[in-house]
């Protein structure tokens, strides 16, 4: 009763916010915040600067932390904003105002469990930078090494898991009060921003996440990952290598700076294809503030707090939508999202397929330079999600990332688009993974882990076939011995497989 009364409380407290921000639109999403709404005009800041989407961010940012996050997090969720209001949400910056030196050293003493003198020879007052979980301070290690140290603002595990407590109560009532918001499955969308929200708050899992893209990334070409210093990093540590370079803030500065944005941008098109569909691992956000260009043009990829995966299983399906669409082949893309499980059997594909339709034929004309496959991506979710698309939160995240990629991708270069950078990689991927070779491969390997379960199941059969011959003395044929049935069988199926 008393949890129930202090949510109540801070939904009067979060509508104040947004009727300063004149945000109070997004109540309109639940019908019965209707009569709220009533009693919060007169309340209501109509002076308001911008458009809806950064009057929302503007309220967000007020809220805190978690409410910053929620907010990227719902830049994915086209289907319930509209894509302006998601667009305006992608740009929420991650900035609050540092908190004492002094307050980290503590933290990082207590992380590590040794006195600053042993792990630093100098440790800047100043932050570098300030995010909602974290900030991070420039050092230098014992051993002469430069460094960039991330601490997590003291008492914030605390904060997030209060909020994180808000919203799941605010989505229980949600799914009890709004049937016809189900199939939006608010509850499971909250835990899966939760469960993501607390593995930020162990930075051990960030530095592995480095690790990880960083040993993926060895053979890419310009660009890499820091080096990770485990002997400095810990659940609210983290340490890594020092970069000194410059953002992507447009064209003219790293001409300036003497680069070629040309050969970045094609440098950044490439690694980011192959984190998604080669590796099936990706940097998750991709904004300018989190990469750097060094000395030699090298892109320095920075934060490792959002990471996403996409099984093979996915990455194919994707590659075959994106055919679908450029083919004009659109009962081919209906196909593969009921082939997936992303749609429920009993769906109307063929309505289905004119949704489909009616995505991609306004793009089709245009040049390639002027179409976001981010943004058609993110069409295509949302016009599923009306059929009942169970959500698929690897896809949410890489529809954003591809968003935001691209955006970096016109600060470099407004006439190209970098897909077409990437197209010698697209085409060798498509024929390694979706040629006659590579499904004939596919069903073979299938055949083989099919058989490689038919031994337990026939031992089962075995054991069941004993305990009959106990209760039945019956004659086994001649020429048949014991066990003969399951060579037969893994035979039979690995033929069937291959055929």
């Amino acid at each position: 009763m008393f949890a129930a009364l202090k949510h109540s409380w801070r939904v009067v407290r979060i509508g104040r916010t947004l009727a300063r921000n004149n945000a109070l639109f997004v109540f309109e999403l639940l019908p019965q915040a209707r009569p709220f709404l009533g009693l919060a005009r007169p309340f209501v800041n109509e002076k308001a600067e911008g458009r809806p989407g950064q009057r929302l961010a503007k309220a967000l940012e007020e809220m805190g932390p978690t409410f910053i996050k929620f907010g990227q997090s719902l830049a994915t969720r086209t289907d319930l904003l509209g894509e302006a209001i998601a667009t305006d949400l992608a740009t929420l910056q991650d900035r609050l105002p540092s908190f004492p030196a002094e307050a980290a050293r503590a933290t990082i003493e207590a992380d590590l469990e040794q006195p600053m003198d042993r792990l630093f020879s100098d440790f800047a007052e100043k932050p570098v930078a300030a995010a909602s979980i974290a900030q991070v301070h420039f050092a230098t290690t014992v051993e002469g090494r430069e460094v960039a140290v991330k601490v997590l603002r003291p008492g914030i595990a605390r904060a997030i898991e209060e909020d994180l407590r808000f919203f799941t109560w605010l989505a229980g009532l949600v799914e009890r009060t709004q049937p016809q918001l189900r199939h939006y499955r608010v509850m499971e969308a909250v835990a899966i921003f939760a469960s993501g929200t607390r593995r930020e708050l162990d930075l051990r899992l960030e530095a592995a996440a480095a690790v990880e893209l960083a040993e993926n990334a060895a053979d890419y070409e310009g660009f890499r990952v820091p080096d990770v210093d485990w002997q400095r990093t810990g659940q609210r540590v983290f340490t890594l290598e020092r970069i000194i370079g410059q953002h992507v803030t447009g064209r003219a500065k790293l001409i300036a700076s003497g680069h070629d944005p040309d050969v970045i941008m094609e440098n950044a098109s490439k690694a980011f294809f192959n984190q998604v569909f080669r590796d099936g691992f990706f940097h998750g956000d991709m904004h300018p503030g989190n990469f750097m260009i060094d000395a030699e043009g090298t892109i320095v990829a920075l934060d490792f707090g959002i990471m996403g995966r996409v099984e093979m299983a996915d990455r194919r399906y994707m590659a075959e939508i994106l055919i679908g669409f450029l083919d004009r082949d659109y009962l081919k893309v209906a196909d593969v999202f009921f082939k997936a499980g992303f749609l429920p059997p009993e769906a109307d594909k063929m309505a289905f397929v004119q949704a489909v339709r009616s995505i991609g034929e306004p793009i089709l004309g245009l040049p390639l330079e002027e179409i976001s496959f981010g943004r058609l991506v993110g069409q295509l979710l949302a016009v599923a999600d009306s059929f009942e698309m169970r959500t698929q939160p690897q896809l949410l995240l890489l529809q954003k990332t591809m968003v935001v990629a691209e955006g970096v991708g016109r600060l470099l270069n407004p006439k190209v688009n970098m897909w077409q950078l990437a197209q010698p990689l697209v085409e060798a991927w498509i024929i390694d993974n979706l040629g006659p070779r590579a499904r004939l491969e596919q069903v073979v390997a299938d055949g083989f882990e099919t058989a490689g379960r038919i031994p337990a199941l026939v031992r089962r059969l075995e054991d069941a076939l004993d305990r009959d011959r106990e209760r039945f003395t019956t004659k086994q044929p001649v020429g048949w011995p014991r066990g003969w049935f399951w060579p037969l069988l893994i035979g039979l199926l690995i033929g069937l497989a291959v055929g």
